[in-house]
């Protein structure tokens, strides 16, 4: 039996795969981890159904390819190359004594990442509709003054600096309290990153009437992390309000069409907010102008009632006034025509025994002294 030394093997394995195999293939394959380094390195899986591993192998893009590709692909995808994407690449088979198996890539055809993008954010979406999460942020109530705001962004990114700036520094005077919860708002780290920071916040969620999500200054090909389920359920189920301007202009996120409030930039989000309290303020004073003329017509009305009451009042009080004085003059006159002084002047008299008018003849005897009243003065007689 021949013997063969490693090295010997190798260059026979080496020289099947230079001689016998085609100059090109394209193969579908997911990239399982990717580092640059002038050249890319990637590491090419396939996974069977129960997601172990069916395959794996090493993939290098050689810098003067790679920076052709990357551009092209961001061009049509609007994503960058990065792990857990599924890509279609034209790659040649290389082996190396030392290093081993691995692929050359050559090109790469964005169309089939991009059914693959859209696939995967269909079924995020799928999913998060059917876990009932989607409207759940819609449920809650923005306060109707914002003023303690809670911010996840990077503390260098422009865009921080650009909402901090238009929110402090807004044409009403509002005043604001700001806190920063630092977070990474681009790449594989950013969702746990974000969640980490969502999660601080509700820590102390009596302190926040808000929480704005922004982003800034970086590529548009790094919005791929807000597309990421777990981030998005946090996003949807979070107890405050939520309001993302995360700086693009292309395709609504996935956390864009969960959080409760979405705008296109971090200037946008401040903006948002100034023009809310105006609202709010604005309304105030009309319902303030209102209550004014409220207050005004019902002074009105009720001085007109008082009037009326107090007109109602005194022809009342003359009605019976009146009454009053007509009924003491009838009184009067009652008084007058049943008057002594009346009733002497028309001849008679009155006749007293001590004080007692005499009635009857019984009433007297011989001797009394009588008195009879007449209209001019008193009579004094003795009885005889």
């Amino acid at each position: 039996m021949k013997q063969y030394s490693l090295s010997e093997l190798c260059a026979e394995i080496q020289e099947v795969v230079e001689n016998d195999l085609q100059e090109r293939y394209w193969v579908r394959a997911e990239i399982a981890s990717l580092s640059t380094r002038g050249h890319c390195y990637m590491e090419l899986v396939e996974k069977a159904e129960d997601n172990m591993l069916a395959a794996k192998v090493r993939g290098t893009c050689w810098n003067n390819v790679y920076s052709l590709l990357s551009a092209y692909f961001i061009q049509e995808t609007g994503q960058t190359l990065r792990a857990g994407m599924q890509v279609l690449v034209e790659v040649s088979v290389s082996y190396h004594p030392v290093y081993g198996l691995s692929l050359n890539i050559w090109n790469i055809d964005p169309t089939y990442t991009q059914g693959d993008l859209v696939k995967q954010r269909q079924a995020t979406i799928r999913r998060l509709t059917e876990d009932g999460v989607m409207e759940l942020q819609q449920s809650l109530v923005v306060p109707s003054l914002v003023r303690r705001v809670a911010v996840i962004s990077a503390a260098d990114a422009a865009g921080y600096g650009d909402f901090c700036d238009q929110l402090m520094h807004n044409r009403y005077g509002y005043k604001y309290d700001l806190s920063l919860f630092s977070a990474v708002m681009q790449g594989d780290h950013a969702p746990k990153s974000i969640i980490a920071a969502l999660n601080q916040i509700a820590h102390e969620e009596d302190e926040w009437d808000l929480v704005v999500i922004i982003r800034g200054g970086g590529a548009t090909t790094d919005l791929g992390c807000f597309d990421d389920y777990e981030l998005a359920n946090h996003c949807a189920q979070f107890p405050l309000p939520i309001l993302s301007g995360i700086g693009h202009t292309r395709d609504m996120s996935i956390v864009d069409m969960v959080v409760h409030r979405c705008v296109k930039t971090p200037t946008a989000a401040a903006e948002w907010l100034i023009e809310r309290v105006a609202e709010q303020v604005e309304m105030v004073a009309r319902w303030m102008i209102r209550l004014q003329r409220a207050t005004q017509l019902a002074v009105t009305q009720e001085n007109s009632l008082l009037q009326n009451y107090l007109q109602r009042m005194t022809h009342s009080a003359q009605r019976v006034v009146m009454q009053e004085q007509n009924q003491l003059q009838m009184w009067n006159k009652t008084i007058e025509l049943h008057s002594p002084e009346r009733i002497f002047k028309m001849g008679y008299s009155l006749t007293t025994l001590n004080g007692k008018p005499v009635m009857k003849m019984d009433d007297v005897k011989e001797g009394d002294m009588l008195k009879t009243y007449v209209a001019d003065g008193v009579v004094e007689s003795v009885v005889k």
